[in-house]
């Protein structure tokens, strides 16, 4: 027997309405499989879908599975900042502070409230350094650029797995057109000095026959923040810019804490409320 679950669609990195990454949000996903969870997030069909349960950890404030149309993911960024601001929306309150704590299948993450909306701590980094100059090859074919055209390049993997790329310039990442489709990759390049946002961020990422571009991407900016802060190519506090090239116009804000914690957040705006029958 179905039964009505409170839902929500929610914007991130933006206070725009139809702008930033929208995440589907079920606000109870008790009793349910992990088989009709991914059903319902096929039938979303956005990059993300989430569900909120009872946290398993006394020292989270709720748990949350995330799910992609086609698996689950132990953590992702903008996810994470949709479904704390409808647990908020719907009336939550963090066990301990002003922080929210949200189990995921990465451990802990803690979220809290920015006057730009809200932030997550950048988790640690699975993967850094260089890459392999064969890898680089890859990527640049993939990119359909020259090798001359890259600054520099690092693995950026906090668990989806991404490379990252550094342009000359916000212009030239803005100018890619990939022709070809096969890793997760982050391309980030400078905005002149003085300008509303200090770097243009890309991201792309393959489903089934096609690269794909993300609209904004949390989990990217979280771990390119660790590369360019640790490398001294950036300061914080910044602000990014990512979805532009697809009119999406997200502003991901960076921080710093002085024990050197980083914390990505943004708007959030709820577009959508109502229930779900599953």
């Amino acid at each position: 027997m179905s039964s009505s679950r409170p839902f929500a669609q929610v914007d991130v990195f933006t206070t725009t309405p139809y702008a930033g990454n929208p995440v589907a949000v079920v606000l109870d996903g008790e009793g349910l499989s992990s088989e009709e969870l991914q059903r319902v997030a096929r039938w979303t069909n956005l990059s993300e879908t989430t569900f909120l349960l009872p946290p398993s950890d006394p020292a989270a404030d709720y748990r949350v599975r995330i799910f992609t149309p086609s698996l689950e993911l132990p953590f992702a960024g903008h996810p994470t900042l949709g479904s704390c601001h409808a647990w908020l929306e719907a009336g939550g309150r963090p066990r301990a502070g002003e922080t929210v704590v949200q189990e995921c299948g990465a451990g802990l993450v803690p979220v809290r409230r920015t006057a730009d909306g809200l932030a997550f701590q950048a988790p640690p980094l699975l993967r850094s350094g260089p890459l392999e100059p064969e890898l680089l090859e890859q990527v640049v074919a993939l990119l359909g650029i020259a090798r001359d055209d890259v600054v520099d390049a690092a693995w950026a993997d906090n668990g989806p797995g991404w490379v990252a790329l550094l342009l000359k310039d916000a212009e030239a990442v803005l100018a890619l057109r990939p022709p070809g489709r096969g890793l997760d990759v982050g391309v980030v390049g400078p905005h002149p000095p003085g300008s509303e946002t200090a770097f243009e961020v890309r991201a792309f990422f393959p489903v089934d026959e096609a690269l794909v571009e993300d609209p904004v991407t949390g989990s990217l900016n979280a771990s390119l923040a660790q590369w360019l802060l640790g490398s001294g190519r950036a300061t914080a506090p910044y602000v990014a810019a990512q979805g532009t090239a697809i009119g999406r116009a997200g502003r991901v804000h960076v921080t710093q804490d002085d024990d050197g914690a980083i914390w990505v957040g943004g708007g959030t705006r709820t577009l959508v409320r109502g229930s779900v029958e599953l």
